[in-house]
């Protein structure tokens, strides 16, 4: 068998599951809003609103993203410090954080019970400081790899010649580093403004999203020609977003191996640049994590561990392990097929980032539109937790053999082995650090899933997302205690995936979920 045809009969399973589950509902999504686009969006002043304000939180989030990560980036780049690589690798922890723990964080700083003292809910800052959190480390990571990419060379001759530090960082750095910054900000605005979990907690009923308004419309009212009609606009608005991205990406070529600048201790007035930075990195990153096992400690104390033992709970937890577990199962299965055939083909590999592009609630919405009979099958809700987790086994697993010395497995081959033979004695071995973060990101994926579970779970199929959102919504303080301690057990599950992700080997670079 020649290798294209091996590539095609490996890729048939992965296509077959995107055609079923991704481009099929997108189409159908696009069939049923396409006659309520012009007339529907247009004439509601209230709908204009909810378009209007879901664009300006992305932009937004996205200006404040560049103006407070670009100087954290640049401190974390040019300065040595103790704990900086620790600081490098925590970068990351709240990208795999659950949107509702995240959420769950933010109001436990700046909600009507914060621990700040600062209640800025039904405001527009308690939204715009959780896209922070989320999406921050995406521009600090991008502005981090930029500035590594730059030669020494280019800087020492620049001061030689007299250049001042911000002369240095606007005549030779910022030039370098701009492109990677604008391909880490479509992601922002694409991350900020699909975004589903933040906006339903975080914006009330003045500051909800399309996202949010979509799923009102569709679960409350049963409007679906304008739940329709605004799934199209969000299709046409990531799409655009995805494309310009993939667009900066491909410009972004390999650069050839330079000598970058190594970071120094700091000195001087230097330190407190340093510690400024490290204080708002903690600000925006870290001081909701710890909100959320501060009032959880609160809530564990004052009413109890047996809090935990209610049977919603064990229910709960039981559904969250057996689904992530089964998803995980078949992403891992898909992922490494879609991996495998697409070493030689662009378009493949490109088709691996569709369930990324495309938010949950529209993919959910074209589900229900396309398969009604199925809406209570635990097989579609399984299938979609899978679709949204397999895309990052796929993506690490290609980055992984793309780094494969090609004369290996070349040489297994002269040597008489077996094309399966040479998989699993030669390439597989060397596959399986990246393998294992692909299905850490696929983990933390499946646990912390919200919008989909939302629109086609059942009422027996409850999880620790919808419970955590459910009590939420009941009133009383054990409630609200009994959902800051779900929430503390869903971030711990999350960081055991991160440590999974961030910690198989100092010298493996860690997969980026934004990408």
């Amino acid at each position: 068998m020649t290798a294209r045809r091996r590539a095609l009969a490996l890729a048939l399973l992965p296509l077959a599951f995107l055609l079923l589950m991704s481009i099929l509902p997108l189409l159908r999504l696009l069939h049923e809003g396409q006659g309520q686009f012009s007339v529907g969006l247009l004439a509601d002043s209230y709908l204009q609103w909810r378009i209007v304000w879901s664009l300006l939180q992305a932009a937004a989030s996205c200006v404040a993203a560049l103006l407070v990560g670009l100087p954290l980036a640049w401190c974390l780049a040019r300065y040595q410090f103790p704990g900086r690589s620790l600081t490098l690798r925590l970068l990351m922890l709240p990208f795999v954080m659950p949107t509702l723990v995240a959420g769950m964080g933010v109001l436990a700083l700046f909600g009507p019970q914060g621990l700040l003292g600062i209640n800025l809910q039904d405001t527009p800052w308690l939204l715009l400081y959780g896209n922070l959190f989320f999406n921050l480390p995406l521009v600090i990571r991008a502005a981090c790899e930029g500035l590594s990419l730059i030669p020494a060379s280019r800087i020492a001759a620049a001061r030689t010649l007299g250049a001042t530090p911000w002369r240095v960082f606007w005549r030779v750095e910022w030039p370098a580093v701009r492109p990677w910054l604008w391909s880490a900000l479509c992601l922002v605005f694409l991350y900020c403004f699909s975004g589903f979990g933040l906006a339903l907690l975080l914006g009330g009923q003045r500051y909800a999203t399309v996202e949010v308004e979509i799923y009102q419309l569709v679960a409350y009212e049963l409007n679906l020609a304008d739940a329709g009609a605004l799934a199209v606009l969000m299709l046409l608005v990531t799409g655009l977003m995805a494309t310009l991205y993939a667009w900066l990406e491909r410009s972004l070529a390999a650069p050839l191996k330079v000598d970058p600048l190594p970071p120094r201790p700091p000195q001087g007035a230097q330190w407190l640049q340093l510690l400024a930075a490290l204080a708002v990195l903690l600000l925006f990153g870290g001081l909701p994590l710890l909100a959320v096992l501060w009032k959880a400690a609160q809530a564990l104390w004052l009413l109890g561990p047996e809090m935990l033992a209610d049977e919603d709970v064990r229910l709960a937890l039981f559904n969250s392990a057996r689904f992530s577990a089964l998803a995980v199962l078949l992403a891992a299965g898909l992922g490494c097929l879609h991996a495998l055939a697409a070493r030689t083909s662009l378009a493949l590999r490109a088709l691996a980032f569709l369930p990324f592009i495309v938010s949950p609630v529209c993919l959910a919405f074209g589900l229900l539109l396309l398969y009604p009979k199925w809406t209570a099958s635990l097989a579609l809700l399984l299938a979609t937790y899978a679709l949204l987790a397999y895309p990052f086994v796929a993506r690490s697993l290609a980055g992984a053999l793309d780094s494969l010395p090609p004369h290996w497995p070349q040489a297994a081959r002269s040597l008489g082995a077996s094309p399966l033979r040479t998989f699993t004695r030669v390439l597989w071995p060397l596959l399986q650090p990246a393998f294992r973060r692909g299905l850490a990101f696929a983990a933390a994926t499946a646990l912390g899933e919200f919008a989909v579970t939302l629109f086609l779970s059942r009422p027996e199929w409850l999880t620790l997302t919808t419970l955590i959102y459910q009590r939420l919504g009941r009133p009383g303080p054990d409630n609200a205690a009994l959902a800051m301690l779900l929430s503390a057990v869903l971030m711990l599950l999350a960081l055991l995936a991160f440590v999974a992700i961030e910690w198989p080997s100092a010298a493996e670079r860690p997969l980026k979920k934004e990408s």
